[in-house]
């Protein structure tokens, strides 16, 4: 667990009275949190497009815009409904503070304030948001992971079908097109067997890394299974594909590959099919691919075939 740390905090405190302000501020000044003020809802809301803010103490009664106007605005953000917002509050406003929890504020705080009271609930909102701020970035590797080969860390297999198949009914819908690559290391069993797996899979990486480093930002690359891999290429017709292929073959067979037993170098054959209207399954495209994949291999390797 993080370990929680005020200065890498910012809280923005919005009040209309000024002498709240300084003294809320002092509060929590003194333990270290970085803080930024507003002595209306209108500034509030241009304070927090320029500053990155961690919590929000807001005042719930102001003139022109009050505290639940400006709570409403920030949950209707989508940039900003994350940041937890704690009222400051009289008692007596007890219809308006439930209406402030129904609009998504987490917490109140009465005035007069009681220090080590606003200290523990600023902490305490403040902790959770860390919590699940952390939370969502490990998820989100956790999905990104789940969609990459662990060797080459490019697209697996079940990733890149889900692209292809939106690629598929995109094509389908608007009448456009996309071309698919099938590539296959020449002869790479024997480079497994006479250097070892270990070899083989710095080959790999050495490999994809070349490749992803030749293709467009809008391609798609991922490893189809062993030594073979595939490539989708949006918007692109069978002239296009068939040239990238051709550089893609100059390219691996002049890629040097330093290992324990001098460079080694490697080829790699291409089959190139392009989406056809008549296509009704994702399987058409492949299988036509594969085709042209053997028709390579047929032609002695290191070389790609378009049909």
């Amino acid at each position: 667990m993080d370990s929680f740390i005020p200065e890498d905090f910012c809280i923005l405190i919005v009040d209309d009275i000024t002498n709240n302000l300084k003294l809320v501020g002092k509060i929590l000044d003194d333990v270290g949190y970085n803080t930024t003020f507003a002595t209306s809802g209108f500034q509030a809301l241009n304070r927090l497009k320029d500053n990155k803010i961690d919590l929000i103490l807001l005042d719930l009664m102001m003139p022109e815009m009050d505290g639940l106007e400006v709570c409403q605005f920030i949950k209707n953000d989508p940039k900003l409904q994350e940041i937890p917002i704690i009222f400051l509050t009289a008692s007596y406003e007890e219809e308006k503070l439930i209406r402030a929890f129904e609009l998504g504020a987490v917490d109140y705080i009465t005035k007069p304030f009681i220090k080590n009271e606003l200290l523990a609930r600023v902490k305490t909102h403040l902790t959770l948001k860390q919590t699940t701020d952390n939370l969502k970035i490990a998820l989100l590797k956790l999905q990104q992971l789940s969609q990459l080969d662990p060797l080459t860390q490019i697209l697996n297999r079940r990733s890149f079908f889900e692209y292809i198949e939106n690629q598929f009914n995109l094509a389908i819908q608007n009448k456009s097109l996309f071309s698919l690559l099938i590539l296959d290391l020449d002869h790479f069993k024997q480079i497994n067997d006479n250097y070892g797996h270990l070899t083989g899979d710095q080959i790999l990486i050495n490999f994809t890394l070349a490749i992803q480093n030749y293709l467009r930002a809008s391609d798609y690359f991922g490893r189809y299974g062993g030594e073979e891999f595939v490539i989708l290429l949006p918007e692109t017709d069978q002239a296009d594909a068939l040239k990238i292929a051709q550089d893609i073959c100059d390219l691996i067979a002049h890629l040097s590959i330093p290992t324990e037993k001098g460079n080694l170098h490697i080829t790699v054959s291409i089959g190139v099919a392009v989406f056809r209207s008549q296509d009704t399954r994702i399987e058409d495209i492949f299988d036509r691919a594969d085709q042209c994949l053997y028709q390579a291999k047929a032609l002695g390797r290191n070389t790609c075939y378009a049909g």
